[in-house]
C-alpha cells in the first residue's frame, strides 16, 4: 500500500490540506472542465433521482452534480471533517445532506439512491475493490456509478512518486473492479488539464448500470488490507513517517503542474473554450511559482 493509501494517514493529510485544497491544488489537478465532462458519463439529467457523492471533500465536484440535480437530492459522504466543513459553507451545497463516512462502509441502506459519484477518492481507498462494491449496493437497480481517478503515469519519474504518495490505478484495474461488483454497460472517458503534455492519459471516468437489486456478487470476497490498528506510539511514528514522506512527495506535483502552466501559457489548447473553462493560474499559485523560482534562483547563485 501506499504511504497515504490508508484512512488513518489519509484523515490527517486532509486536516491540513484542507486548509488550501481549493485555492492551490484543486485547480491544478481538478479543473471544471474534466469535472463537468466525466460528470456527463452520469447522466445526471434524468429528473427526480437522488444522487450520493462519496469522498465529496470540499464540494467541488458537488457543485457540478447540482448544476443538473436540485441540491436537496445531494448527500455528501466523506471522512473528513475538515473538508466537509468548508463544504458546507458553499451557497450551492446548503441544501445538500451531509454524512461523515467512510466510502467502503457507506452509511446507508441497500437500493437507497439512482446515482453514485465519487471523484478523487479512490487513491486513499486500502481497498478498492471493497469501495466500488459499495458504490454497488447503495444505488438502485438499474442506477448508475460514477468513479472518477488519477491513472498510473506513463513516465517513469512521475509515476514513482505518485505510486510512493497514493494509489493511481491502471485502466484494467479500474475495469476489473467494476466488472467483479457486478456492474454491466460500463463505460470509459479519459480527462486532463490543459497543462500536462506527452504520452499516456492522466485521469479516466469510469460509469457502469447496476442490473438488479441487492448487494454486488462480490460482497465478502475481498481481503482486508488495513485492519483497525490502536493508535500506539509506535503506530503514531508510523503514521507520522509517512503522513511526511507521502506528502512531500505529493506535493512534488504542484511545482510540476504549475511549470506546466508556464511553459503552455501561449499553447493554443485553450482557445475556442468558453470563458468558465479558461486554466489560470490564482494568486496564491503565482505566489508560490514565484517562491519556488525564487528559491531556485538563490541555490544557483548559492551553490553553483
Amino acid at each position: 500500500m501506499r504511504l497515504i493509501q490508508h484512512k488513518k494517514e489519509a484523515y490527517w493529510f486532509y486536516r491540513f490540506l484542507s486548509i488550501f485544497y481549493d485555492k492551490l491544488v484543486n485547480p491544478l489537478f481538478w479543473t471544471k472542465r474534466m469535472r463537468d465532462e466525466s460528470l456527463e458519463l452520469g447522466r445526471l439529467n434524468e429528473p427526480g433521482i437522488r444522487v450520493i457523492d462519496v469522498g465529496s471533500g470540499t464540494g467541488f465536484t458537488t457543485e457540478g452534480i447540482v448544476r443538473h440535480v436540485p441540491a436537496d437530492k445531494v448527500t455528501c459522504v466523506d471522512q473528513s471533517p475538515h473538508q466537509m466543513a468548508r463544504a458546507k459553507q458553499k451557497p450551492a451545497l446548503q441544501a445538500c445532506a451531509f454524512q461523515l463516512g467512510d466510502a467502503e462502509n457507506i452509511p446507508f441502506a441497500t437500493d437507497e439512491f439512482d446515482r453514485y459519484v465519487s471523484a478523487g477518492s479512490i487513491e486513499y481507498w486500502p481497498n478498492p475493490q471493497q469501495g466500488i462494491n459499495e458504490a454497488y449496493r447503495v444505488i438502485k437497480p438499474g442506477g448508475l456509478a460514477l468513479m472518477i481517478g488519477p491513472l498510473e503515469p506513463e513516465n517513469a519519474l512521475a509515476r514513482f512518486i505518485a505510486n510512493t504518495w497514493m494509489l493511481f490505478p491502471k485502466e484494467e484495474e479500474y475495469l476489473h473492479w467494476f466488472r467483479e461488483a457486478g456492474f454491466q454497460d460500463i463505460q470509459v472517458r479519459y480527462i486532463k488539464p490543459h497543462w500536462v503534455n506527452g504520452r499516456g492519459e492522466y485521469g479516466i471516468s469510469v460509469a457502469g448500470v447496476k442490473p438488479k437489486a441487492g448487494i454486488s456478487p462480490a460482497a465478502g470476497r475481498v481481503e482486508v488490507v488495513e485492519p483497525s490498528q490502536k493508535m500506539s506510539p509506535g503506530r503514531w511514528l508510523q503514521l507520522i513517517g509517512r503522513l511526511l514522506i507521502g506528502s512531500l512527495a505529493g506535493f512534488l506535483f504542484i511545482p510540476a503542474a504549475l511549470f506546466g502552466y508556464v511553459r503552455n501559457i501561449f499553447s493554443d489548447k485553450q482557445k475556442g473554450a468558453p470563458e468558465e473553462y479558461r486554466e489560470r493560474l490564482n494568486a496564491y499559485q503565482i505566489t508560490v511559482l514565484l517562491a519556488i523560482g525564487l528559491l531556485i534562483g538563490w541555490v544557483i547563485y548559492r551553490f553553483i
